[in-house]
């Protein structure tokens, strides 16, 4: 619901304010006040292209700023957009400079027009001549159509075994276009995982295998490294073992004439008991070393046969297990030419049922478009379009599309004997808005944005047709916020709260003012809209007994 409306220098609007209740609110004024100028301020909080005629004149900018109260689903909306602010509410703001160029903003954060568009489809409607309502778009009467019938979840199913349908037969049409090519990049393939299979390569085993072809290739210098150090540490006559020993039982016997020698003695056995211990190592090593010149060579081709794989796939050797893993992928979506058989079985199977689920949702819709017309019909009898008649028409598809098998045309037929034609062709304005509150009060259990604004619905009655529209939208003022800016006293005494659009010149300047009227001033606003220029009592009673009996 809207909660608040902020305008600064839009049009002829210098500074405005306005805080928005539930229910109907008329819009009331003279002639050429500006009443539609609260519309246009909204339109293009919600996403409407502006240009620099809207900024009043001798300001360097124009900003609107609309405040809602959101549900769960737009708050979801926000929060999938990064846009989400206080829990509840959504701030719309725009600001619109004196050279054209706008900004748009959801709850502080910078937005795109179409963020603003989306965002406003969920918040509010606005019914009347203007250039971006959804009424006369196919798609916005499919919708209609299948809200109002509650076809929602079977539409959504028909849509995605369409699109079910549709991928397996371009998978089946590529592959029989590209037949032969298919199966020489399948034989290629093939080509290449088998000799990719028959390295039986891995990451850990190429570094195995690395460290044994090191330890292979250099097995005689580092045995003759081993022998080197046995025989320096302890096999040799002056030996560093030999000579280290003869200096410890020195040093020991040294020791019982001075203490001092004491930690010395403790480093020469720790350094004695080190050296025994390489001795130990190195004799260990010349054990298990090895010099094996017929499995040296057996490393080195596999060695050779890996880098020659990688260069062939312009990969590092690390990587080509993942070249074998994507060669086994691509092998299977070619599949074989038992695997073109079989999506052609499935995709029959696809189209068959979702042909079942389309005729399925043709005949619900049929059924639901016979009654929302013969309910729309109706009220347009009630709105001065006597003999006027509404069609929800459904025109087949050849082949059907995401959408069912047929697409969704509101038709209308402003006069008896006349056959229906677009709504789009076919309506004024007037009639469009009076359309839109048939169309809206048939649907109102369905409609889908609690903010509903109308324009001009009045256009071309009077009388008992204008209570009539009056109390439709008293009706729908139960259900949703209503608004409607209105030149008839039938329709505005029938609101919950009128406001007063006005304007004046001040200082040389026209501008516009918005007021919300209290009963004594909402008597002389009726009354004015019943006398004219001139009011008297008499006119002034009749428009108290208006509220009154509209209470």
């Amino acid at each position: 619901m809207l909660k608040f409306l902020s305008i600064r220098d839009f049009v002829i609007v210098s500074s405005l304010e306005l805080d928005f209740s539930a229910g109907f609110t008329a819009l009331t004024g003279e002639t050429g006040a500006g009443k539609s100028i609260l519309i246009d301020a909204l339109s293009l909080a919600l996403g409407e292209r502006g240009d620099a005629t809207m900024v009043r004149t001798g300001c360097e900018r124009a900003e609107i700023s609309a405040e809602f109260d959101v549900g769960a689903a737009m708050q979801v909306w926000l929060e999938e957009q990064d846009l989400a602010g206080d829990d509840g509410v959504c701030l719309l703001r725009r600001v619109l400079d004196s050279g054209g160029r706008s900004r748009g903003f959801i709850n502080g954060r910078s937005a795109t027009l179409q963020q603003l568009r989306e965002a406003g489809e969920q918040l509010l409607a606005i019914h009347g001549q203007h250039a971006h309502q959804s009424l006369l778009r196919p798609d916005a009467q499919r919708v209609l159509l299948d809200s109002y019938a509650g076809l929602d979840g079977d539409a959504a199913q028909v849509s995605m075994l369409h699109r079910s349908w549709q991928a397996l037969q371009r998978r089946r049409i590529a592959l029989n276009e590209n037949a032969e090519a298919v199966a020489a990049e399948r034989e290629l393939l093939q080509f290449q995982c088998d000799e990719l299979s028959g390295l039986n390569f891995s990451a850990p085993d190429w570094r195995v295998l690395q460290a044994d072809y090191e330890r292979l290739s250099h097995a005689a210098s580092l045995l003759e490294t081993a022998e080197f150090g046995v025989e320096t540490l302890s096999e040799a006559d002056s030996s560093c073992l030999a000579q280290l020993n003869a200096l410890t039982v020195r040093v020991r016997d040294a020791l019982a004439h001075d203490a001092a020698l004491s930690d010395t003695l403790k480093m020469l056995e720790s350094a004695q008991a080190e050296l025994q211990e390489a001795v130990y190592g190195l004799r260990h090593y010349q054990q298990r070393l090895e010099t094996d010149p017929a499995r040296l060579h057996e490393q080195e081709q596999r060695i050779q046969n890996v880098m020659d794989a990688a260069r062939k796939h312009r990969v590092a050797p690390e990587q080509l297990a993942e070249v074998l893993q994507r060669g086994h992928a691509r092998l299977a979506e070619l599949g074989g030419d038992a695997d073109l058989a079989e999506l052609e079985k499935q995709e029959q199977a696809a189209r068959t049922t979702y042909l079942q689920a389309a005729k399925k949702l043709s005949a619900a819709r049929q059924k639901s478009a016979a009654k929302l017309s013969a309910e729309i019909t109706a009220a347009m009898q009630a709105l001065a379009m006597q003999g006027g008649t509404f069609s929800v028409a459904l025109l087949p598809l050849a082949e059907g599309n995401a959408h069912g098998l047929e697409s969704i045309e509101l038709q209308v037929a402003a006069n008896p004997g006349v056959p229906p034609r677009s709504l789009a062709k076919v309506a004024s304005g007037g009639e469009l808005s009076r359309i839109s509150l048939a169309i809206q009060v048939a649907t109102s259990r369905i409609a889908s944005v609690p903010t509903l604004i109308f324009d001009e619905v009045d256009s071309g009655i009077g009388g008992r047709v204008a209570e009539i529209v009056g109390a439709l939208l008293k009706q729908l003022g139960k259900r949703y916020q209503v608004m409607c800016v209105t030149h008839l006293p039938q329709v505005a005494a029938k609101a919950d709260q009128q406001w007063q659009v006005s304007k004046a010149v001040e200082q040389g300047v026209t501008l516009s003012h918005i007021t919300v009227l209290g009963a004594p001033q909402r008597v002389e606003e009726i009354a004015r809209m019943l006398g004219g220029a001139t009011i008297t009592d008499t006119t002034r009673k009749h428009a108290a007994e208006m509220l009154s009996l509209s209470a």
